[in-house]
């Protein structure tokens, strides 16, 4: 069955598709810890380089960031223990995960909490020719809110807004899209999913 949305100004076309998603295994551990008085050693496992490793505290503030240079292991050392009393999380951000380590400071002591580690899985998009793939597993049935603007070539790239949608209540999300007029603009697609924002633009 086929849910089909149009909107004939900018020559866009919605096609919702129930279909099957690529489930993804339960995994062991992507990485080890060695924790001393001085001195935090993290080892990731089969990471790829250009991923984005940070340190964040409690309110999301980027205290740390490096670009992994080579696919592999990845070993380093942090000296977690000269921070501030607080909460703070390792984030390996990837092509099509997010997957955090959060970890305490008090008195200098590092305390890693394992039960709070989270796996964020993000949109993933495909284009192919004017169709444009996406989707995204929600393993707690997260909303993902999806806004479409189509953006003219002319000197200020007027954005008009032509398409929006709350995704709910589902573990595999999957949509297509069909866009036309990209000879006269590009179309900019923001996917919104637990407080955070991903945009993809497609076209010039």
């Amino acid at each position: 069955m086929k849910n089909v949305i149009t909107n004939t100004k900018k020559g866009f076309l919605m096609v919702t598709m129930f279909a099957t998603m690529l489930s993804f295994a339960n995994e062991s551990s992507f990485y080890t810890i060695k924790n001393d008085a001085k001195k935090t050693s993290l080892t990731l496992e089969s990471v790829k380089k250009g991923s984005l490793l940070s340190i964040k505290d409690g309110n999301g503030l980027i205290l740390y960031k490096e670009f992994i240079q080579k696919s592999g292991v990845y070993t380093k050392g942090f000296d977690l223990s000269t921070l501030p009393n607080g909460t703070y999380v390792f984030e390996l951000d990837s092509d099509v995960e997010i997957k955090t380590i959060p970890f305490t400071v008090k008195s200098s002591t590092v305390a890693f909490e394992k039960d709070l580690e989270l796996t964020i899985f993000k949109p993933v998009v495909r284009v192919e020719n004017d169709m444009v793939f996406v989707s995204k597993l929600a393993l707690n049935k997260e909303d993902l809110k999806i806004d479409v603007y189509f953006e003219s070539m002319d000197s200020l790239y007027t954005s008009t807004a032509v398409y929006t949608e709350t995704v709910e209540n589902t573990k595999k999300i999957e949509r297509v899209f069909k866009l036309t007029g990209l000879d006269e603009g590009r179309y900019k697609m923001v996917f919104t999913s637990e407080g955070r924002e991903y945009t993809e633009y497609i076209g010039k």
